[in-house]
């Protein structure tokens, strides 16, 4: 990572040709007529599954209250947010500027070029709408308006052995420690406090990076002997750790008195082909959810002596591999999963124990593999998924059919009333977070960046 990236500016929504779309927004088209004269510019409402090669695609500013998008030298196609003590809550997201720390972990194709990057994206300032503009325009006041400040990105790049499959963090003790699965087979923890301290002051990142200050792993583990992407610390026990791998094996990790982890060499069993996410139960510690490529979901309860501690399970959950689930963290009965087949769906777990059970809701809106699904953190009925159809879309289950107006195009009809939103102008978006304190804020990442964004929906 070069030193340069520490002073990165974010880059402008209006530096990008990329293309957002809220589901009531639009597009331009321009039609020629028979000869020399242009026709009017057609407003039409955008679907990504319709397909139109002559179509060209307009930002519409209009449907986000913040909207950027930063580079880092090579793709990060993990990430997590570190919490921190600004505050949370509506006023935190109506303060702005804005400002969020992140870690990431980049995927470069050179074996020794990785690393995690702990981040801060400070001056993040709403979008001021046309409206506005015209508005500090036809101000007759003499003085002159100041320009406000670019949004600013630092750096702080650590060394990593391996492309980092996956990337978590968590608070133990006022530290922030995070976990990160290589692809060389083994995961790391970190200590990261000092880098998220320093990368909070320019001065300290300075120094940070001048004195060229090594940060190592606190401790390791090689028993999974393959690479893995489950990854989850425990919301309820600091330190309490899983992980799985590509082989079906999910370790538990417990912290110790000395400042190290005991890892259970008796592996959960239970799933034939590999573990792709994990997820921690929000109201019970010993609980712990994971999905697999077997196309299975499994409920473990941790305390179980036998090496089979499945609770409760759903064999063909989906048609292919499933990637992601998510535990809803205020209806805490409730998880949602994506998988290959492009499929959300919702499961209520209190219908596990039935001999098969179906979920409450499926919906089949993206075109290709899902490829992140988080809950929003306080609204239980709220949720995002990304897709590598370069899609991000937000969903309402509150929202019903009668709940909204018919539209004149007969597409935007056809479409679930559920779905609120569909951001675009990433490539092979592979993961997606809600920021826990600024209500409605969502990061994702992909191939050609980050983007950081509120819509008006949520």
């Amino acid at each position: 990572m070069s030193e340069e990236l520490r002073d990165e500016e974010l880059v402008s929504d209006d530096e990008e040709s990329g293309s957002d779309s809220e589901i009531e927004d639009t597009e331009e088209m321009e039609t020629e007529g028979n000869g020399a004269e242009e026709q009017p510019l057609v407003r039409r409402t955008y679907i990504p599954t319709v397909v139109d090669n002559n179509e060209e695609l307009d930002f519409d500013e209009s449907a986000y209250v913040l909207y950027r998008k930063a580079q880092t030298e090579y793709p990060c196609l993990s990430f997590d947010i570190v919490a921190d003590r600004l505050g949370a809550g509506p006023e935190r997201a109506d303060n702005y500027p804005l400002s969020c720390t992140l870690v990431a972990g980049t995927q470069s194709g050179k074996a020794d070029g990785n690393k995690v990057l702990v981040l801060r994206m400070s001056g993040l300032h709403q979008i001021k709408h046309k409206e506005e503009k015209e508005d500090n325009e036809s101000d007759d006041s003499s003085d002159s308006e100041e320009e406000e400040p670019e949004p600013q990105l630092d750096c702080i790049p650590i060394e990593h052995r391996g492309c980092v499959n996956r990337i978590r963090s968590t608070s133990v003790n006022g530290k922030c420690l995070c976990g990160t699965w290589s692809e060389s087979g083994t995961v790391f923890l970190w200590d990261f406090t000092q880098a998220v301290e320093a990368v909070n002051d320019s001065e300290l990142v300075n120094q940070f990076i001048k004195n060229k200050t090594s940060v190592k792993p606190i401790f390791s583990f090689s028993g999974h002997r393959v690479e893995g992407y489950g990854l989850d610390w425990s919301s309820l026990k600091p330190g309490l750790l899983a992980t799985g791998d590509c082989r079906k094996n999910i370790f538990i990790w417990k912290p110790t008195e000395s400042n190290a982890w005991a890892v259970d060499q008796k592996a959960l069993i239970g799933h034939k082909e590999s573990v792709e996410d994990l997820q921690w139960s929000p109201s019970e510690e010993n609980v712990l959810a994971s999905c697999s490529v077997d196309q299975s979901i499994r409920i473990w309860d941790i305390r179980a002596k036998q090496s089979s501690s499945c609770m409760l399970s759903v064999e063909s959950a989906h048609d292919s591999d499933i990637n992601v689930i998510s535990w809803n963290k205020t209806e805490k009965t409730f998880i949602a999963s994506g998988g290959d087949d492009g499929v959300i769906k919702i499961w209520d777990l209190r219908q596990f124990k039935s001999k098969a059970p179906k979920p409450i809701a499926a919906f089949k809106h993206h075109i290709s593999h899902i490829t992140s699904v988080e809950w929003h953190p306080t609204d239980g009925t709220v949720f995002a998924a990304s897709g590598d159809d370069n899609q991000l879309t937000l969903w309402d289950l509150a929202v019903e059919k009668d709940n909204i107006n018919d539209c004149d195009e007969s597409e935007v009809n056809e479409l679930p009333p559920q779905l609120l939103f569909i951001h675009q102008g990433q490539t092979e978006i592979k993961e997606l977070h809600w920021h826990k304190q600024i209500p409605g804020l969502i990061i994702s990442t992909a191939s050609n960046g980050i983007d950081l964004f509120r819509t008006i929906s949520v």
